[in-house]
């Protein structure tokens, strides 16, 4: 028996199944073969039936293998894993529940070494949103004092993602069809609720821009701040699908990794995350899997907490992106003998500065860190940071392709430095200061991927819009920033008269 989504259910919630057993630390090879899952993946008109098999994805996939299988390396496996007191399983650092500054700080190092063996270019790693699953078990209290039920499926998901080591990807954006119109009026704008049963609710619609979701276990959606607050409420819900749930359909965008001439870009082939939309043809989400229905300021309030320790986690990962374009920019600057150049340092020193402020950042969040209600220590609120984040994506780009300029355009393959009749002439009009004409090929193709190619123009635009809306974003720190003591110095400075002290009379002398 279905219930319409005109008329809201009541009442506790349904939990639906236990969670099996989980498998501890995921694997390289277990990785691939769970991605063989029966999903219903296109690219370019055509099904995908293994991603990790498939040339478009295979690079991206190989990588996450690899860092995955870092922690079982005896080196970092104490580093990047941690004993679970509930389950007696190694599960990953990052799904560890921080109760200490101590607790804190070692997940920090442990997304240190992650992203920095990314070069910060993962923007939607494991280690991030793991984070983003733990922040759903820390809102589960008031996620379950709205509906009786919904807590606890928010923590047997956490729970299900810690012991199975799950890759996760999330939903939040709407698709861009018509953004001056209200979804009431027409439903297709939004993912909405369409009915509930006793086994579930059925949703319909799409959510954009679904970064990692090709090469993902599970995919948990929710919503940006904007949209919690739609006149609609079956337009708000919080739920976690397998991403081959039946009539869930993914659509990838063009791969940036590859090419057909011989040019390579092994850092987009690594690292391209890949961004899908997702359709919901009719799917169902058991009630197991639903953590929050109807409830617009619950959605708003929760977006917030459920966020904090992502916000922290990806402030370590950009500042390992700007380290890895300070490095970038200083070896493209020796290897044209510029690196001497006053306003070369200067750029530079720019940089550098950009990435001293982010580590300053991080220090400040966990400075401030509080206690949340269920226990956990949280990163204090990193609100300005991410503005300012967003402000200066550009500036760092700039810097490396100034100091770049017309070189990054031209550079050789390597089939052109293999060509016997061509390397004598790239060999002597190619090379560089101290630097060999192969060697600095591939430096300043590396830093047209980061800056300039399609990559890394996607990796741009990512900075500038991932942390949400940039002119919300101020208005809401401002709105927010306390300014009531220095306001009622200023007012009580002008309520005052101002009085002018005369100037001293001097007594004229006579001769």
């Amino acid at each position: 028996m279905t219930r319409t989504d005109t008329s809201p259910s009541s009442g506790t919630a349904r939990p639906g199944r236990t969670p099996s057993a989980g498998r501890g630390l995921l694997t390289g090879d277990r990785y691939r073969a769970e991605l063989n899952d029966g999903r219903e993946l296109y690219l370019d008109g055509k099904r995908i039936t293994d991603p990790a098999a498939h040339p478009a994805f295979a690079p991206a996939v190989d990588e996450l293998a690899r860092l995955i299988d870092l922690q079982h390396d005896p080196a970092h496996h104490e580093l990047l894993t941690y004993k679970d007191p509930e389950s007696g399983l190694r599960l990953a650092r990052a799904y560890q529940p921080p109760r200490t500054l101590e607790e804190l700080r070692t997940q920090r190092r442990s997304a240190e070494f992650w992203h920095a063996e990314s070069l910060g270019q993962h923007g939607r790693s494991p280690a991030f949103m793991a984070s983003i699953a733990l922040g759903v078990h820390d809102f589960r209290h008031r996620l379950e004092s709205a509906r009786p039920g919904f807590g606890a499926n928010a923590h047997a998901w956490y729970r299900h993602c810690a012991e199975n080591d799950l890759v996760l990807s999330h939903a939040l954006g709407d698709p861009q069809i018509d953004r001056s119109a209200d979804p009431v009026e027409d439903p297709d704008l939004a993912l909405r609720v369409l009915s509930e049963s006793d086994e579930g609710i059925v949703v319909r619609g799409a959510k954009q821009l679904t970064t990692l979701a090709p090469l993902a276990h599970e995919v948990l959606v929710y919503l940006s701040a904007s949209f919690t607050q739609r006149r609609g409420e079956q337009f708000v819900v919080w739920f976690a699908l397998p991403l081959n749930t039946p009539g869930l359909v993914t659509l990838c965008r063009e791969p940036l990794g590859g090419s057909s001439h011989g040019h390579s870009h092994p850092i987009g082939a690594r690292f391209d995350e890949q961004d899908a939309m997702l359709f919901f043809d009719d799917v169902l989400v058991p009630w197991d899997r639903v953590f929050l229905l109807r409830d617009g300021e619950l959605a708003r309030e929760g977006l917030g907490r459920i966020n904090a320790w992502s916000a922290y986690i990806g402030h370590v990962r950009y500042r390992e992106r700007l380290r890895a374009l300070l490095a970038t920019a200083t070896l493209v600057a020796e290897s044209i003998g510029v690196d001497g150049f006053r306003n070369i340092q200067e750029d530079l020193g720019r940089l550098a500065g950009y990435a001293e402020l982010t580590e300053l950042f991080l220090d400040a969040a966990e400075a401030r860190a509080k206690v949340t209600d269920s226990g956990l220590l949280a990163p204090g609120d990193t609100a300005a940071s991410r503005v300012w984040s967003a402000e200066v994506a550009e500036s760092a780009l700039d810097i490396v392709r100034r100091i770049g300029a017309s070189g990054l355009l031209m550079q050789p393959t390597e089939n052109d430095l293999a060509h016997p009749e061509l390397r004598p002439l790239i060999d002597r009009y190619m090379r560089g200061r101290d630097i060999a004409a192969d060697r600095k090929s591939r430096l300043f193709r590396l830093a047209w991927e980061l800056t300039g190619d399609g990559f890394g123009q996607r990796q741009h635009l990512y900075e500038y819009v991932h942390r949400g809306d940039l002119s919300r974003n101020r208005i809401n720190l401002y709105k927010r920033y306390d300014q009531r003591e220095t306001r009622d110095r200023l007012e009580r400075l002008i309520s005052e008269p101002v009085i002018t002290p005369s100037a001293p009379q001097t007594q004229e002398v006579s001769p």
